[in-house]
């Protein structure tokens, strides 16, 4: 049963799912095929968990922004090809049931868009077990705490009592930005050291450090 969090708040890409290398690969390809300049693997890597028109900011800051359609809509192409090579860490599904079953509210906070997320939850067979989720083409993206704002609401938690898991560095400052506590996951999109800035209660190098920590902790 809960005792110190009632309500765990999941980033998706690079969290829950094995897919920063997949984000990473379709981007790069996206870039390439409209003879784009391709972002490093350093910098793909940055914009996973932004929205897409927020990440193509970042990464082509000197093309019009009329060209970022195009790029999204590339990018998604080459995503689709390489969404059935991406899973759940190993452990995830099992351990979602079991928060669920224990009492928890869960939910999700992504940049993946609605279609996306979706898509992901049916895949996986967990839309069950996630009382609300949140995207970016749903309102703010990360590190805006509109997320966190929206799914407290929805589920009346309160921030004292809301966890964000996550592995990028917007997603820590996303609760930074709501005032929740955040547990870190190194395994994922950003480097451990970028994540420690942001002060969470944990940073965990794989799902099952993740896991064992919720366990023992939330």
């Amino acid at each position: 049963m809960p005792s110190r969090f009632e309500l765990l708040v999941f980033d998706w890409d690079g969290t829950l799912m094995d897919s920063a290398a997949a984000i990473t690969a379709s981007l790069q390809a996206a870039c390439a095929e409209l003879n784009l300049p391709v972002p490093s693997e350093e910098k793909a890597r940055y914009i996973i968990g932004l929205g897409l028109h927020d990440a193509m900011r970042h990464i082509l800051p000197d093309v019009d922004p009329a060209a970022y359609p195009g790029v999204v809509e590339r990018y998604r192409h080459h995503y689709l090809l390489r969404d059935g090579g991406t899973a759940l860490f190993p452990g995830v599904a099992q351990t979602v049931r079991d928060l669920h079953a224990s009492g928890f509210m869960l939910a999700v906070a992504t940049g993946k868009s609605r279609r996306g997320l979706d898509r992901a939850l049916d895949t996986t067979g967990l839309a069950p077990y996630f009382h609300a989720t949140r995207c970016a083409d749903e309102g703010f993206s990360k590190p805006h705490p509109g997320m966190l704002e929206y799914l407290m609401d929805a589920l009346d938690a309160d921030p004292g009592t809301t966890l964000m898991i996550g592995d990028t560095t917007h997603d820590m400052k996303m609760a930074q930005n709501a005032c929740v506590a955040r547990l870190a996951a190194a395994y994922g999109a950003h480097p451990r050291e970028d994540l420690l800035r942001y002060a969470p209660l944990a940073c965990v190098d794989e799902f099952t450090e993740l896991r064992a920590w919720l366990y023992q902790n939330a």
